[in-house]
């Protein structure tokens, strides 16, 4: 598999030279600074590639070019942010970067509650607490609604902590659960929140399914011509959130996606982390069943609770089969290479990873520290050679 590693440009506290250092030769990353909608200018991407370069990486998956509210709506004429995403699309072909990571979560990305849990033996973690994003929902979001999403003694919790919380872990948790948002772009206070939730208003499951079909009709086929892999990422965590529908939760829902639009070019970003937090997923079974629309994967692992809460587990811990979700995809690249085919190596990146020593210090994007990636690095490292070793005896 090609070990690479997300970067977030100038974003990020982590260096290129540093990153070297870890062993990884891809690079993961995107043009943050450019807002959701507009063009990927070909001389912008060529001058990030070019630094990627000169820093001896090869830029292998963007992670991500977003896809506009809008369009997840499906609302009024898209026709404008369609022929943007597709002349990006080629901007990108034409600087030699074929694979697109991209998610289709309405208006938040990934969510946590916690953005510095304490891990036995020292160091933090991210985590979900289901009592506390019910006691945001509730008592600090006020959307009475939520009742019907959390059961009665997790929304009891939710009482207790709010009415024990101070203003500052009110701040911390909006803090936290804001801090999913990518790049450089706004975060909302409570009041913002709510009032973007309500251009969500009435959208159902299906009309998300209907709006995100119809943006992979608008795109695939202008990835088939470029020879471009688009793979979508899980829900994270994988289940409705804010009253917003989530559609990339679950086997069958990475199902319909595969069947809306059958095309190799219509692939999945493999996120063990994101679909092991749903207790209905078998991770390394998903991965065998869609292997060959596998076009990169995130490798992590997380720790569930029966309440609906989860944290990030170290790399080899944590609830899903790390080695046998590994064989898998080993298993897929060698099938791949017997076909003769060029884009035979998966690309992987170790995701999240546990706040250690002094990562704590050096300010970095939540989930994103140097050392503890590393750690996770070198561990899922030692799990690929020592099967890889096993193939070949």
């Amino acid at each position: 598999m090609i070990e690479s590693w997300r970067w977030y440009g100038p974003f990020d506290k982590i260096t290129l030279p540093e990153i070297r250092q870890t062993g990884a030769t891809g690079i993961v990353t995107a043009l943050h600074e450019i807002p959701y909608g507009e063009v990927w200018p070909g001389d912008t991407i060529a001058a990030r590639n070019a630094e990627i370069r000169g820093a001896g990486f090869d830029w292998v998956v963007v992670e991500s070019l977003p896809i506009h509210e809008r369009i997840k709506r499906g609302e009024g004429d898209l026709s404008a942010l369609f022929a943007n995403y597709r002349q990006s699309m080629a901007n990108l072909a034409t600087n030699g970067i074929h694979t697109i990571c991209y998610n289709f979560m309405p208006l938040l990305d990934w969510t946590r509650t916690d953005l510095a849990a304490p891990v036995a033996g020292g160091g933090t973690c991210l985590r979900f607490s289901a009592p506390r994003m019910a006691a945001f929902e509730l008592h600090m979001l006020g959307r009475a609604e939520a009742e019907n999403d959390y059961p009665a003694e997790v929304r009891q919790q939710a009482a207790i902590w709010f009415q024990q919380s101070t203003e500052a872990d009110r701040e911390a948790l909006l803090h936290a659960i804001m801090s999913g948002l990518p790049g450089a772009y706004d975060r909302y206070d409570v009041a913002g929140l709510q009032q973007a939730l309500t251009l969500y208003d009435g959208l159902t499951q299906d009309d998300l399914r209907a709006n995100y079909k119809r943006f992979l009709e608008e795109v695939v086929p202008t990835a088939e011509e470029l020879g471009m892999r688009l793979c979508v990422h899980p829900d994270d965590p994988p289940r409705d959130i804010l009253g917003l529908p989530r559609i990339v939760s679950d086997a069958d829902d990475i199902a319909w996606i595969m069947d809306a639009v059958p095309s190799r070019a219509n692939g999945l970003t493999l996120c063990s982390g994101s679909l092991g937090a749903n207790p209905a997923n078998d991770v390394p079974d998903i991965a065998a069943t869609h292997a060959d629309r596998i076009h990169f994967a995130h490798l992590r692992n997380v720790r569930k609770d029966p309440d609906g809460s989860f944290e990030e587990a170290a790399h080899l811990d944590g609830d899903t089969d790390m080695v046998a979700l590994i064989g898998v995809l080993l298993a897929e690249q060698r099938r791949r290479q017997a076909e003769g085919r060029t884009d035979a190596l998966i690309p992987m990146r170790p995701d999240h990873g546990h706040e250690l020593l002094w990562d704590s210090t050096r300010g970095t994007h939540p989930g994103y520290p140097l050392i503890g990636r590393l750690r996770g690095l070198a561990e899922l490292r030692g799990v690929m050679r020592a099967l890889l070793h096993d193939s070949t005896r």
